[in-house]
């Protein structure tokens, strides 16, 4: 009996480990497809700001609850399965499949409520006297209407497809 806890143990351990290790950038940006989608978030605000913080690829695509995180990877299986058939692996079909893609995430992040994005930004903890004039009119609007982050915010980490007609 002790020596199945034991191995259920490890087991347990290294099942956690692995799912943490995926969630690493390195681990993300690994794969040929992930470059061109690294360099842009290199770019973006997420990881050049006035603050010094930088949100890694998983505070973005991956969540922290355990259930939906499972789910997530689950999914995350076909980006594998895309580099093994170098479906992405190069700048070209990376542009090809970058509306369909980006369909997928976005669509992603509007039925999760933009999960991911509220764990960082809330309506409530906004300075409004820190944003720009836009965005000081547009939050409090989008707080009532209940509007996800990803409804105003396609874009902000990686660049979006190529014409209106991608979309």
């Amino acid at each position: 009996m002790w020596i199945g806890v034991a191995l259920g143990l490890f087991g347990m351990a290294g099942f956690v480990t692995a799912i943490e290790w995926t969630n690493r950038t390195e681990f993300c940006t690994s794969c040929h497809g992930m470059v061109q989608n690294y360099n842009e978030y290199k770019e973006s605000v997420h990881y050049l700001n006035r603050s010094g913080a930088h949100a890694q690829c998983a505070d973005c695509h991956v969540p922290k609850a355990l259930g939906p995180k499972l789910v997530r990877k689950m999914f995350a299986v076909n980006d594998i399965i895309a580099e093994l058939k170098g479906t992405l692996d190069t700048p070209e079909k990376m542009e090809a499949m970058r509306p369909i893609l980006a369909e997928r995430v976005w669509k992603y992040m509007a039925d999760s409520d933009s999960r991911e994005c509220r764990n960082c930004h809330s309506y409530d903890s906004m300075s409004t006297t820190k944003q720009t004039t836009t965005a000081r009119r547009k939050h409090p609007e989008a707080a009532l209407e209940g509007k996800t982050c990803i409804a105003c915010h396609k874009g902000v980490a990686h660049k979006l497809p190529s014409s209106k007609d991608d979309l």
